[in-house]
């Protein structure tokens, strides 16, 4: 199967310009029917559980592809894919893993040295990393030497 631009060389070869002619007005009219320009781009705006149900209601009310609402949103087309498909950032939890990486990726580019983990709530006791601690485990490591043991 050949590709457009080898099926526009041939013609060239040819000599057959209207042809040449039909096919640069068919592209024409498809850049004019566009709903999405090629290559223009929003700032991403930061995902919020608004947006995302925004991005719903969208997808729910409008026969709009995910490339039109995420270009309408100012979001990317993934991101509205994993609204649309996995639910994500519908919660306000801080420690849902989409919040977490994003925070990451905000500390990053502020360029500060470590982001701050939001608190836990606490559930078990550490008991058991307080057992292993005490003890250095040796056990599966015959090939190596510790320092100690010179």
């Amino acid at each position: 199967m050949a590709t457009l631009k080898e099926f526009e060389e041939a013609l060239r070869e040819h000599g057959m310009n209207m042809a040449l002619a039909l096919l640069e007005r068919l592209r024409e009219r498809d850049r004019a029917t566009r709903t999405v320009k090629p290559a223009r781009r929003l700032t991403g705006q930061k995902m919020t559980p608004e947006l995302a149900r925004a991005i719903l209601d969208l997808h729910a009310s409008t026969g709009m592809t995910q490339q039109e609402i995420a270009f309408k949103v100012g979001v990317n087309q993934g991101r509205v894919n994993e609204v649309i498909k996995r639910g994500k950032w519908l919660s306000d939890d801080p420690l849902a893993p989409e919040a977490v990486a994003r925070d990451k990726a905000l500390a990053r580019m502020r360029g500060d040295p470590k982001p701050r983990k939001p608190a836990r709530p606490a559930a078990k006791s550490a008991t058991k990393r307080d057992k292993g601690a005490s003890a250095p485990r040796r056990s599966g490591c015959q090939g190596q030497l510790v320092f100690g043991d010179l």
